[in-house]
C-alpha cells in the first residue's frame, strides 16, 4: 500500500527504545527521512546507522527534553539545513516513578511536562509550517492510563490531558490540512520497560495480570503500534482529526 509519504521529513522523539525505536525503522522503512531525538547518543547512532545513514538524510540529536531550552535547541539544530518536518511523533513519557496522588504540586507538574508539555512545546514550533504548506501530520503516543486512570494517577492524569489536547488541537487546525492524533497502546513488552522488568523479576505478577487483564493473554508489541502510527501519518488519515486510537489487545 503507498502511505504517500516517502521523502516525508519526520521528526520522532524518545526514538532510542521500544515504541521510538520501532516507529523509527517503519518510516525509514516507508521512504521517510528520520530526524530522532532521545538523550543517549550511542543508541541514537546506532538507530541513524541502521536505518542508512545520514547519506539517506537521517539525523539525530541527543539531550534531554524535559531540560529549559531545550526542545527549542534540538529542533533548531535538526532543521538547519532550512527544511521543516512534515510529521512528528511524540514518543517520551512515563511515571518518573511519580506515583503518590498525594504528591507535591512540583512533582504532578513534572509528569505532565514528561507526557504533555513537551510535545505542546515542540508542537507550537512545528505547526506553523505544516499550516502554510496545507499538509502535516501530528501523532501523539499516549496511553490506554489516560482513561483507565489506573496504577500511577499523575501519570495517568498526564495522558488524560494529552488526550483532551490531542482533541482541542486537532479541531483547531483541522481546516489547514494538518491532521493531529493520537494512538493509545495497551501493555506492551519492550526491552528496559515497565513489562520487560516485571517480566524478568516477578514472571508471577505478570501471569496474573494477563490472565485478568489481557483478553489476547499476551502483551503487545511495539511493532503493534508502530504500524498504527504510520498509518495516522499517511495520506488515508485525512479524517482522523483529534482521533484518539486506543491499540491494546482487549485491555479490561
Amino acid at each position: 500500500m503507498d502511505l504517500g509519504i516517502v521523502g516525508k521529513r519526520v521528526l520522532i522523539t524518545g526514538a532510542s527504545q521500544g515504541i521510538g525505536y520501532a516507529i523509527a525503522k517503519d518510516f525509514a522503512r516507508e521512504g521517510c527521512r528520520a530526524a530522532v531525538i532521545a538523550r543517549r547518543e550511542e543508541k541514537l547512532q546506532a538507530l541513524v546507522e541502521q536505518i542508512g545513514g545520514r547519506e539517506k538524510g537521517h539525523a539525530y540529536y541527543a539531550g534531554d527534553l524535559m531540560r529549559e531550552g531545550i526542545p527549542e535547541r534540538a529542533v533548531e539544530a535538526l532543521k538547519a539545513d532550512g527544511e521543516d518536518f512534515d510529521i512528528v511523533v511524540h514518543n517520551i513519557g512515563g511515571t518518573l516513578e511519580v506515583r503518590d496522588p498525594l504528591a507535591p504540586w512540583e512533582e504532578w507538574f513534572r509528569v505532565w511536562r514528561f507526557n504533555a508539555g513537551v510535545a505542546i512545546e515542540i508542537n507550537r514550533l512545528l505547526i506553523p509550517a505544516m499550516q502554510e504548506k496545507g499538509w502535516g501530520r501530528v501523532i501523539h503516543i499516549s496511553s490506554l492510563a489516560g482513561e483507565q486512570l489506573r496504577g500511577c494517577g499523575p501519570y495517568g492524569a498526564a495522558k488524560a490531558y494529552l488526550n483532551a489536547y490531542t482533541k482541542v488541537l486537532g479541531r483547531a487546525v483541522a481546516p489547514s490540512g494538518v491532521v493531529v492524533s493520537a494512538i493509545m497502546p495497551g501493555s506492551i513488552l519492550a526491552e528496559g520497560g515497565h513489562w520487560d522488568k516485571v517480566q524478568k523479576n516477578d514472571p508471577a505478577k505478570l501471569a496474573d495480570y494477563l490472565r485478568h487483564h489481557q483478553a489476547t493473554g499476551r502483551l503487545g508489541t511495539p511493532e503493534e503500534i508502530s504500524c498504527f502510527a504510520l498509518f495516522l501519518a499517511s495520506k488515508y488519515a485525512t479524517f482522523a482529526q483529534g482521533a484518539v486510537v486506543p491499540v491494546d489487545g482487549g485491555t479490561m
